[in-house]
């Protein structure tokens, strides 16, 4: 009898823990019947409200999470406050996860936001006078682009072979003299004033009502430094992120972003 009553109980408590694991499978990201997604202010949050009213009508919900800087977005994502985000270049995504050992990939391509030099004393960078401060992000991989946009541009030359892990300690030739200052990446615009000339992502350019083809003195040529949509390992074949990705992707943001920035926002898939 004991032994018919503990076979019982031990088949109940077999079938109750793989009704839950079966549930949490199929439930997955959108346990909470929603995807919470980190973007960064500016025309990321601007295309991910199109990608959440195309979302809402297919039956899925997203909350943006707008951030004011481009740490916290894979911060928050690593330690699972948000499902998935969308607001950084490949390079950038590769030193963070290196950096702090995060665990987080990268499942599909969005747009190129091609990064510009802006000033608000001479119209051309030729202009630039011997000992002119040009700013720059602080940030490793966005100092390493825009160190590659001046020597686009003519300012420099680098090293070669570093790409974007070029430093301001690798500038080879600087025969004008240059003084480059490295500054907060969002706080550039603000901080135009206060230097000759600066690069500034276009994101923060645009949200501080710049625009990169029309204001900058001279823009990135030829970008590959196509921007990505990131999720844990864990989550990478989940059925929410590929029909975040298939929106995403869609004929009507496309239109969108042509519609809205004119150039200025480029899509990358």
């Amino acid at each position: 009898m004991k032994k018919i009553l503990f076979t019982g109980i031990l088949a109940c408590m077999m079938a109750v823990l793989a009704a839950c694991g079966g549930s949490d499978e199929a439930e997955g990201l959108l346990e909470d019947g929603k995807l919470k997604v980190g973007v960064t202010s500016g025309p990321h949050e601007q295309i991910l409200e199109k990608v959440a009213e195309l979302a809402e009508e297919e039956g899925l919900t997203i909350e943006l999470v707008s951030f004011s800087d481009y740490v916290m977005p894979n911060v928050s994502l690593s330690e699972g406050e948000l499902d998935l985000n969308s607001f950084q270049t490949e390079p950038f995504f590769d030193h963070m996860n290196e950096e702090r050992g995060l665990d987080l990939v990268k499942v599909a391509d969005t747009v190129t936001f091609p990064m510009g030099i802006y000033s608000e004393g001479v119209e051309d960078v030729a202009d630039l006078k011997d000992g002119a401060q040009i700013g720059l992000p602080s940030d490793p991989t966005n100092s390493g682009r825009a160190l590659l946009l001046f020597e686009q541009a003519g300012l420099i030359t680098l090293e070669e072979g570093l790409g974007v892990n070029a430093t301001v300690n690798d500038i080879a030739e600087n025969p004008n003299n240059y003084s480059f200052i490295e500054l907060d990446s969002a706080q550039i615009p603000r901080q135009l004033g206060e230097v000759d000339a600066a690069a500034i992502n276009s994101n923060f350019a645009m949200d501080a009502g710049l625009v990169p083809g029309e204001d900058s003195i001279f823009i990135e040529q030829d970008s590959t430094f196509v921007n990505l949509i990131a999720v844990r390992e864990e989550n990478k074949d989940d059925e929410a992120v590929q029909q975040f990705i298939d929106i995403y992707q869609s004929d009507e943001v496309k239109q969108f972003v042509e519609e809205t920035f004119q150039g200025s926002v480029v899509t990358g898939w």
